[in-house]
């Protein structure tokens, strides 16, 4: 299952790469957001040499779109890792009480030193970081509590960094979804392209669509039902391109282009169910058929 070539040149990100990097020397804790259907292709592969040995939080957001069963699935994963994991929903809030928590928590040892040094205590200062639409912006406003932020459910909304402060306890830096210049994982880069987390621009529909199915079926068990229940494919379903061509046949007419968007927004929006597209490297994906 080869993935097709996504490629893609944001020139904000450059400029802001360089920004963060600069605002990272003030911070004290950093929330890396990643998405829940994709944990390991929506890492940034630069980020741990950003951010060395400054203490991290992992927040798994839209959990809600992913089965119970593979989140415990990653939460251990990355706890074995010895990285803190917090499953968050940055639309409905849940999970973000507990992150919260976990942050001030964190950020308490700089305001120790801070005490033994003779000088104040003063607000934890934490960065929110990510590729873009994992929904940094969403979860920073649960954060919060009010709307302080743009956000919505596309790529590239937040193209600056801005400093938002809560009370006196918290300051949040949020980010812009920073990309690298290119991704050699092409793999990785279709995943992101399937959640929408790069522009629509930087790739070819109907064939990340194709590969959605074909990975769907590789990950999932459930999958083959589910897709025949939906698209009514014969069991058992073509590989991804011959089924996306079939769809386009029936319903759109021929349009392969059209029956392709379907396919991915019907998964971007949650109506397949809830499903990952990555599994932790542990866990073996059952065999199609």
């Amino acid at each position: 299952m080869s993935s097709p070539p996504i490629q893609w040149y944001p020139g904000h990100v450059a400029k802001a790469i360089g920004q963060l990097r600069e605002q990272l020397r003030l911070v004290d804790v950093a929330i890396e957001v990643v998405d829940a259907r994709i944990p390991l292709a929506s890492r940034h592969p630069e980020l741990d040499k950003w951010l060395g040995e400054k203490p991290r939080l992992l927040a798994l957001n839209r959990a809600d779109s992913i089965a119970a069963r593979d989140l415990k699935a990653w939460q251990e994963h990355f706890s074995q890792q010895g990285i803190p994991v917090y499953p968050t929903n940055g639309q409905s809030g849940e999970g973000v009480p507990r992150l919260k928590q976990a942050i001030l928590q964190m950020g308490q040892a700089v305001n120790e030193r801070r005490q033994r040094r003779g000088m104040r205590p003063r607000a934890v200062r934490a960065v929110v970081v990510g590729f873009p639409n994992v929904g940094k912006s969403a979860l920073l406003n649960r954060l919060l509590g009010r709307r302080a932020v743009e956000s919505a459910a596309r790529p590239g909304v937040t193209r600056q960094l801005q400093w938002v402060r809560l009370g006196g306890e918290l300051d949040l830096l949020d980010s812009p979804g920073i990309l690298p210049p290119s991704l050699p994982d092409q793999r990785a880069a279709t995943l992101l392209a399937i959640c929408d987390d790069i522009g629509a621009a930087a790739y070819d529909p109907e064939r990340v669509a194709a590969y959605f199915v074909d990975q769907l079926l590789q990950v999932q068990p459930q999958a083959q039902a589910l897709l025949q229940q939906r698209y009514g494919w014969l069991d058992p379903i073509p590989p991804g391109s011959v089924a996306v061509q079939e769809l386009a046949q029936r319903r759109y007419q021929g349009d392969t282009e059209r029956a392709a968007r379907q396919i991915l927004n019907d998964y971007r929006k949650g109506w397949l169910g809830p499903l990952a597209l990555q599994l932790p490297p542990t866990s073996s994906p059952p065999a199609r058929g």
